[in-house]
Formats: C-alpha cells, sequence, structure tokens
C-alpha cells in the first residue's frame, strides 16, 4: 500500500462504511433515526391532506345541499303571501256561490284554477283534512268539539287549509278536532 491509503486509512473522520467502525455504525443509526422521522412527517402530512381532501368534499356536498334547498325552497316568502290571496279568494267564491251565472264568480273560478296550477308547478300541496285523523305535524288545533258520529281525535271542520312546498310544512291547517261524547 502506498502511503495516501495508509493515511486515508488513520484519519479517525473517515468513513468507509465498513463494519465494525463505530463510526460509520454511528452514521447509519443515525440516518436511520432521520428516515423514522421522516416517515412519521410524511404519514402526518399524509393524513393532513386526506383529511383536508374529506373536509373539501363535505364543504362542496353542504353547498350542492344548500343550492338544492334554496331552489326549492326560495319562493316560501311569497308563497305564504299568496296563500292568503287564496284564501281571499276561496271566501268571495264560497260568498257568491248563491249566485250561479255571474260573471264576477266565473271569473274568480278561473283565477283559483290559475292560481292552483301555478302552486302545483311550484311544488305547493293544500292539506285539507276533513276527516282524516289529527296530525299535529300538519295542522293546528283550533277547538275540540263533541262528535258521537265521528271517531275522537280525527277533524271535523277545517278552518283554514294548510299547506306544503315540495314536503315542507308551509302552513298548518287550522282545524277542529271531535272529542268523546
Amino acid at each position: 500500500m502506498s502511503n495516501d491509503q495508509d493515511q486515508f486509512r488513520d484519519d479517525p473522520d473517515r468513513h468507509d462504511g465498513a463494519p465494525g467502525e463505530p463510526q460509520a455504525t454511528d452514521e447509519l443509526e443515525l440516518l436511520r433515526s432521520e428516515l423514522a422521522t421522516l416517515r412519521q412527517e410524511s404519514e402526518a402530512h399524509r393524513n393532513d391532506y386526506l383529511r383536508a381532501v374529506a373536509e373539501m368534499d363535505n364543504t362542496r356536498k353542504r353547498a350542492q345541499r344548500d343550492i338544492e334547498a334554496a331552489h326549492r325552497f326560495g319562493i316560501e316568502r311569497f308563497a305564504m303571501d299568496l296563500l292568503e290571496v287564496r284564501d281571499s279568494l276561496e271566501l268571495g267564491i264560497a260568498a257568491g256561490a248563491s249566485r250561479e251565472g255571474d260573471p264576477l264568480l266565473e271569473g274568480m273560478q278561473a283565477t283559483l284554477r290559475q292560481l292552483d296550477r301555478a302552486f302545483e308547478k311550484a311544488g305547493i300541496t293544500v292539506v285539507d283534512p276533513a276527516g282524516e285523523a289529527f296530525d299535529p305535524e300538519f295542522h293546528e288545533a283550533m277547538t275540540t268539539r263533541e262528535a258521537p258520529e265521528a271517531a275522537p281525535g280525527s277533524v271535523l271542520d277545517v278552518f283554514q287549509k294548510g299547506y306544503l312546498l315540495n314536503g315542507r310544512l308551509l302552513r298548518p291547517a287550522r282545524v277542529v278536532i271531535a272529542r268523546e261524547g
């Protein structure tokens, strides 16, 4: 061997990876430790990424549901105002029912039919529970009355019809409920 090779062999800072040398083992352990730390950091970053992707997906789905709800129920306030118009129109028709052939009455009936078609297109349906069992989700009890001919808890009369907007209660039906005599 040359002197240069002997000089490198005696150099304590030189690491040639030969087994059994303590410095090479220390460096290998340090690299393994760093690798383990980097793997942990990598896994943590991956988990953060997956959480962020899931949160973005949830936010997108929530926004889509909100948009759909806005489309389905966006006319709710306007529909509530129209219910009063429909109620008044029905009362006018009922008051003029005795005047068969009256052009004004016929015009009001035609207007009511148009309003009904508009309600149907908008997803507004009538809740008219006369004779049905009382359902507190869709009916508002105004009073009770003894009615031996009717089942207790059934609807005897309807003061005011209720309405649903795409299956959601817009206004409860105001009713009279039968009670036992």
